[in-house]
Parts: structure tokens; sequence; C-alpha cells
């Protein structure tokens, strides 16, 4: 790992980037421009693409580690439970809870989604990236709600397009603090890894593009916060999570990034995705699923609902 900053010595002046990288740490060459597509690499502040020749005196920072590689296995239940909301032999939607982890990774080997799901799917096992066979998109730990899972090749290529193109439907609810000053909105803010904090991703001039438009859907007055409906136009990691703090609104129960609060004692944050639309991948058909809010946030809800405003 490059702890800090470095500065670039003469040694490696004129190196692309992601060999130089590879040469300091012993990193596979292919896991570090996974990093760098990432964003979770720097050179002198900015964000650079691995093709970037580097030079004498620049400052290099890497932001993250590549994931732990591991011998991806099964785990059928009672290990991992896995909520299937549809399925045929090309897609799978899922409902995840929250707390499980979708693929494995560093600190979590197994356990995770990606576990469950080779347990009751074993052909993902050869579908997209071997470390996270089949996952096209993903949600975090502490999210809930709906996923698409591939089941064959052909289906990983279209929606991974389909996600290109921005042509999925992804909404969530939310619900933050405060009230906003408007009832639409859309949050344009590029998005990097946070040079304070290497768990965290903040809104950075250097970081990638990023785009959440919300609805407020309800507002309440004791205590006072919203319950949105955000709709992602890109997927950046943290993404609404750090739109919504970075304009003074943070996600109920969002310890990260300063959601958590007594006035609504949650263990996590109040994030779900609820909707979930793609054309299928063979057929064509547009699918659309929607997932109700689970338990421990439908009883926030109902307990807020007699402050309605």
């Amino acid at each position: 790992m490059i702890d800090g900053p470095i500065t670039v010595p003469a040694a490696l002046d004129g190196d692309r980037v992601d060999r130089a990288i590879s040469f300091l740490t012993g990193w596979p060459r292919a896991a570090v421009q996974e990093l760098i597509d990432d964003g979770a690499v720097m050179v002198d502040g900015r964000i650079v693409a691995k093709s970037h020749r580097l030079r004498e005196g620049s400052a290099l920072e890497v932001l993250a580690e590549p994931p732990v590689e591991s011998d991806v296995r099964p785990e059928p239940d009672p290990g991992v439970a896995v909520e299937v909301r549809f399925a045929d032999d090309d897609v799978v939607v899922v409902a995840k809870p929250a707390g499980l982890v979708v693929h494995p990774g560093a600190g979590n080997a197994t356990g995770t989604l990606v576990n469950g799901l080779l347990a009751r799917f074993p052909g993902i096992e050869t579908v997209g990236d071997p470390a996270r066979p089949g996952i096209v998109h993903r949600l975090d730990r502490d999210t809930s709600g709906l996923l698409a899972v591939a089941r064959s090749a052909v289906a990983y290529d279209a929606l991974v397009a389909q996600l290109a193109a921005r042509t999925v439907e992804r909404v969530y609810a939310a619900l933050v603090w405060g009230r906003l000053s408007s009832r639409r909105g859309l949050i344009d803010a590029p998005i990097g890894r946070s040079g304070a904090r290497r768990t965290r991703m903040a809104v950075r001039d250097a970081g990638k593009e990023a785009r959440t438009e919300y609805q407020v859907a309800e507002e309440f007055e004791l205590p006072v916060c919203s319950l949105l409906e955000c709709k992602l136009e890109t997927g950046r990691t943290h993404q609404i999570r750090v739109h919504l703090a970075a304009i003074g609104h943070p996600v109920v129960g969002d310890g990260t990034y300063g959601g958590s609060r007594d006035q609504i004692p949650l263990p996590r944050p109040f994030l779900h995705a609820a909707t979930l639309g793609f054309d299928h991948p063979v057929t064509g058909e547009r699918l659309r699923f929607e997932e109700p809010l689970p338990p421990e946030l439908r009883v926030v809800l109902d307990r807020l609902a007699e402050h309605r405003r």
C-alpha cells in the first residue's frame, strides 16, 4: 500500500501510472487499472487515466487497495438467504436486506450475496467478473432493496450497456434531515474518494460525473425531516448519501456522512432501492419491479406520520 502521497522519483519519470503503482506495490497491473477506473488514483490532486505518464516531482496518491482475491464459493441457506423477486434463464432480481455485502472483498471473504447466489444459481460462476460473478450494479452494505443479477453472458453485456446508456430506472426512498428549499431538484456534482478518509467519498472537482434527481414525497415536523424519491442518472459509490449530505440534508441514520442523530435512533441509513426497471436483455420486454420498505424503515415512517406536515 502507498501510505499517503509520495513524490514521484526520477526513476519513474515518464512511466505510465498503472505500471508505476504496480511496481511500487506489487499489485497486479489489472487490479491497479481497476482502481484507476474507480477514481482512486490521483496525481497532483487530480484523477488520472491509466495511460497518464508520471513526471518527476509530481505527487502520487492511491486512495484505495484492490479487493482481496478469493475463491468465491457457494453458501446455501441457512448460510446466505436470497430473496428472489424474479428469475428466468438470463436474469435474476433480488431484494437485498440491509447488512448484507453484495460481493466478497477486503474483510468480507464469505457470507455475501454472491455466495448465496452461487448456491442457488451455480451457472453465474462464469458470468462477468470471476470475483463478483453475475453482478452488474451494487448496493451499499447497509442499503436495502432491488438488485439485478445476470445469469448469462448475453444478459451481463446487455445490462452493463443499459447502465452505461442510463436507461435503467433506479429509484430510491431516502429520509433526510431538514426541509428542502425546492420540492424537485437535480444535484450535479462530481464525486471522488475523500483525501481525508479513504473509506469515504466526497464531492470533488477532480471526481467523476455524478447526477442525482430528487423529489420530495412527504415532509414531517417532529423532528423536521423529508422523505425523498431519488433517481440515479449515474452510479457512483455512496452517490445519494454524498450528494444529499453535500446540500445539507444527510440521510437519516447515516453516521458516515453526518446523518446519525438521537431524534431518530436508526442503526443504518434510511436508504432503500424501491424501484428497478430495465429492458429484458433477451426479449427486450420492459420489466419494472417495486419493493416495499423493510420493517425497520416502515416503523420509522409510521411514527413520523403522526407529525406529517
